[in-house]
């Protein structure tokens, strides 16, 4: 097969969410498959990380940047005098103008933009809303992340359950483990100056992941000691213990690449609850810092109103942490039996999760173990095989 595969998002840095899945798609594709002949569409020379030049496998640069799905990749598979049986797109978008005979095969990753129409600024809306709508429409196959994300695709747009394929995503076995280096966690605990007390959060700063309530049921477990009379029965060694339990929010506002969006109230929450002392926005955090961040927490949590899979909370699992995440969505898929689930619209629910994880420490235990086994279930080779499969399908069809 011929295979073309736009690689815009893979080619940038600071990768999260689709820009991850792109990346890593690109570089396990290219290590399980020498048979067949890819072309990587890029918008500028490929980054170092990505994989090198061989027979079978080569990029081409494209222009102009700022046009790339409407006329950039149209004009490339128009113009080529030796036409690929397979284009690919790792987003949303496919080209709306493609020569006959050429499979197109999409990846939508989640429909929140339907759902949460007021959490996203307009512009995105208005593209994500008419370019997907085109893609599933269009496309002679559809991936998507999780077998919540196919069933709503099949309940908003109506299409056939046999033109969607579930491809999970993975994570960096080599990056995210439970056998780290406890001197290298304490140096990168204290470069970030944090204590040795804290939950994480790992992802966007956007309105879709829910950090609001996170930080109002956040601020009840912190200042309840506060409000309690010295020497009362309730003035326990576990509320002793909230005095230091700080929360600490990795996600990008601004950087290279993706970035977040309407994060204003977001990030003035801590203040306006008075626990400004206890939560610590640490912005984007490379892999290499992130893998010990999370083996020193005591959890992660996840309490997005909606979510196509959910990387971090996967790695999170990977390094040995017990994770708390929204009990909608694809989050219950991903984290099988091993997390704690809770209603993301309860600032209850979520209070009282982080009061339990922080304090009980033989369920900690028990869920870090759990954890570690349901991670081993996501790979991104495993993706790569199941893509790599859905090509083959789509040129026999």
């Amino acid at each position: 097969m011929k295979i073309w595969i736009d690689g815009y998002e893979a080619n940038v840095l600071q990768r999260l969410g689709s820009s991850q899945v792109a990346f890593e798609l690109l570089k396990s594709l290219e290590k399980i498959d020498s048979r067949n002949d890819y072309v990587i569409l890029l918008p500028a020379l490929p980054l170092g990380d990505l994989p090198k030049e061989r027979a079978g496998w080569r990029y081409k640069i494209l222009r102009p940047r700022k046009l790339w799905t409407r006329i950039a990749l149209p004009l490339a598979l128009y113009s080529a005098r030796q036409k690929p049986d397979i284009f690919f797109s790792p987003t949303h978008y496919i080209p709306r103008f493609t020569p006959a005979g050429i499979k197109r095969v999409v990846t939508i990753f989640d429909l929140s933009f339907l759902r949460f129409p007021e959490m996203f600024e307009s512009r995105d809306l208005w593209q994500l809303k008419n370019w997907s709508k085109f893609s599933v429409d269009n496309a002679q196959h559809i991936i998507t992340i999780s077998n919540a994300s196919k069933k709503d695709i099949i309940g908003q747009y109506g299409v056939s359950k046999d033109s969607i394929t579930v491809a999970y995503p993975g994570y960096d076995r080599e990056k995210f483990k439970t056998q780290m280096s406890n001197v290298k966690t304490e140096k990168i605990i204290r470069k970030y100056k944090i204590g040795d007390n804290y939950i994480i959060y790992v992802g966007t700063i956007q309105p879709r992941k829910n950090l609001k309530r996170l930080m109002e049921a956040f601020a009840h477990v912190i200042l309840e000691r506060a409000q309690r009379p010295i020497g009362s029965r309730k003035d326990s060694i576990a509320s002793l213990q909230n005095d230091s339990l700080e929360l600490v929010v990795v996600g990008k506002t601004s950087g290279e690449g993706r970035q977040g969006w309407m994060y204003e109230d977001i990030l003035k929450a801590p203040k306006t609850l008075g626990i400004e002392d206890k939560v610590k926005f640490l912005g984007f955090v490379p892999i290499d810092d992130l893998s010990y961040l999370l083996s020193g927490a005591l959890a992660f949590i996840q309490p997005s109103l909606w979510e196509g899979f959910g990387i971090p909370v996967v790695e999170a699992m990977a390094t040995g942490i017990p994770v708390i995440v929204s009990n909608v969505s694809s989050l219950p898929e991903v984290v099988g039996e091993a997390g704690f689930l809770v209603d993301p619209y309860s600032v209850d629910q979520i209070e009282q999760a982080i009061r339990t994880v922080a304090t009980d420490k033989k369920l900690r235990q028990k869920h870090s173990k759990a954890g570690i086994v349901q991670a081993k279930k996501f790979s991104w080779d495993k993706m790569a095989i199941t893509v790599l499969r859905v090509f083959e399908k789509a040129v026999s069809s």
